[in-house]
C-alpha cells in the first residue's frame, strides 16, 4: 500500500477534522483517510474529492444491521433471514480475524443478490456516511493516515457524495441537537483554535486556494472548536444533577441489537441496564430489578408494548415509574396510543446516544 510522508500515521495528536476534509476535497484526492482514536477507527473513502463510503469500527455489523433493519419496512427483501445470512458470510468470527472492508462487501453482496437495488444501496450509503461524519467531526485527538490504495478499489461504487454538503448537514444536526437540549442553559462559548501547522504544511504551495477551501468547512468555528460533544455534556449533567449514584434502567425489546446498543450507550458508572427480550416474562423481571426507568419496545411478538405498558400501569409498583416507548413508528395514532396507556415519553428508532441520554435524563430527575 503506497503512502507519502503526509500519509503515514502520526503520533497521537490534536485533530482538526474539518481541515483534513478540506484538504482532501481541494486536492481532489483519491484514497482512504483512516483516523484512529484508541480502539476505534474511522474510514472515509474518497474518489476525486468525493465520498464513496464511510464507516467506523465500533460494533460494525450491529451498526450496519441496525440501518438495514430500519429499511426492512420499505424493502421487504432485507428481512431478518437475509440479514443473518449476510452476517454469517461477512462478519468476522473472531476478534483477530480481519476481512477487508467487510461491511462494504456485504452491501455489494446484497445488491448482487438483488436484495436491494443500486439506488437503494446509494441511499443506505449516504445515511451511513452522515452518521459516521457526525461523530468524526467531534473528534479532538487521534492519529491518521491517508492511503492511495484501498480495499474498495476493485469493488463497484454506488454513489459519489459531495463532502461539503454532507458536512454542512451534519453541522446543522449537531447544532440543532445541542441548542434544543433543555439542559444547556447558555449558548456554546466561542473558542478560537490556533491553526495546526503539522496538518496544513504539506499544502503550503496551494496558498490562498487552500485557505479558501478550508474556510468552506470552518465557517462555523464554534461547531468544531467545541466539538458539540452532546454525549459528554449529557454525561456531565448526569453526575452533576442526579442525586442517586447508580440508576437502574430496564430495557424490554426482542432485538438483541437494540438491547446491546442501549447498554453500550448508557454509562456503566451511572446506570445499571437490565435487558429483557421476552415481553411475557417482563413483569416478573421488572419486579425483581425495581428499575428507575423502563424503555419499552412497541413492536414485540405475543404482547406488544402498548399492552405491556397498560399492564404495568395497573400494578401499584409501576404506576409512577417513567415508561418510555421505543419504536420506529412516528404516526399520530401511535403517539395517541402511547398517551392512552400513560407512557411517559416516546423515543423514535433509530436513535443516537445523545437522543437516548436526553430522554433518560428528562425522566430520571
Amino acid at each position: 500500500m503506497s503512502t507519502t510522508p503526509l500519509d503515514s500515521y502520526r503520533v497521537f495528536q490534536k485533530l482538526h477534522p474539518l481541515s483534513l476534509l478540506a484538504q482532501l476535497t481541494s486536492r481532489r484526492a483519491t484514497g482512504c483517510l483512516k483516523v484512529l482514536t484508541g480502539a476505534i477507527s474511522w474510514s472515509l473513502y474518497i474518489e476525486e474529492g468525493k465520498l464513496t463510503y464511510a464507516s467506523y469500527s465500533n460494533q460494525l455489523f450491529d451498526w450496519l444491521d441496525g440501518h438495514l433493519e430500519r429499511l426492512d419496512k420499505q424493502i421487504p427483501t432485507l428481512n431478518s433471514s437475509t440479514r443473518m445470512q449476510m452476517r454469517l458470510l461477512f462478519e468476522p468470527k473472531h476478534i483477530n480475524q480481519s476481512i477487508a472492508q467487510a461491511d462494504y462487501q456485504a452491501i455489494c453482496w446484497l445488491v448482487n443478490r438483488n436484495y436491494m437495488t443500486l439506488e437503494q444501496a446509494a441511499v443506505l450509503i449516504e445515511e451511513l456516511a452522515l452518521e459516521v461524519l457526525e461523530s468524526f467531526l467531534t473528534l479532538k485527538e487521534g492519529s491518521y493516515e491517508f492511503s492511495r490504495e484501498t480495499a474498495l478499489d476493485e469493488l463497484p461504487k454506488f454513489c459519489r457524495l459531495d463532502l461539503r454538503l454532507l458536512v454542512e448537514q451534519c453541522q446543522r444536526q449537531l447544532r440543532s441537537r445541542h441548542y434544543s437540549s433543555p439542559h444547556v442553559a447558555t449558548p456554546i462559548p466561542e473558542e478560537k483554535e490556533a491553526p495546526n501547522p503539522t496538518v496544513s504544511s504539506p499544502y503550503q504551495e496551494e496558498g490562498q486556494r487552500e485557505r479558501s477551501e478550508q474556510q468552506v468547512y470552518s465557517r462555523n468555528e464554534t461547531t468544531e472548536a467545541n466539538g458539540v460533544d452532546i454525549d459528554n455534556s449529557l454525561k456531565q449533567f448526569s453526575h452533576r444533577q442526579l442525586r442517586k449514584q447508580v440508576y437502574t434502567v430496564a430495557c424490554i425489546d426482542d432485538s438483541p441489537t437494540v438491547l446491546n446498543s442501549i447498554k453500550r450507550f448508557l454509562d456503566e458508572s451511572t446506570f445499571t441496564v437490565v435487558m429483557i427480550n421476552d415481553p411475557v416474562k417482563a413483569l416478573m423481571q421488572i419486579l425483581r430489578s425495581k428499575p428507575d426507568l423502563i424503555l419499552l419496545d412497541v413492536e414485540m411478538p405475543n404482547l406488544d408494548g402498548y399492552e405491556l405498558c397498560s399492564l404495568l400501569r395497573r400494578h401499584s409498583s409501576f404506576k409512577d415509574i417513567p415508561i418510555v416507548m421505543v419504536t420506529g413508528r412516528t404516526g399520530f395514532i401511535d403517539r395517541a396510543k402511547a398517551k392512552m396507556v400513560r407512557s411517559s415519553g416516546y423515543l423514535t428508532k433509530p436513535f443516537t446516544q445523545s437522543e437516548l441520554l436526553k430522554m433518560v435524563f428528562k425522566h430520571i430527575n
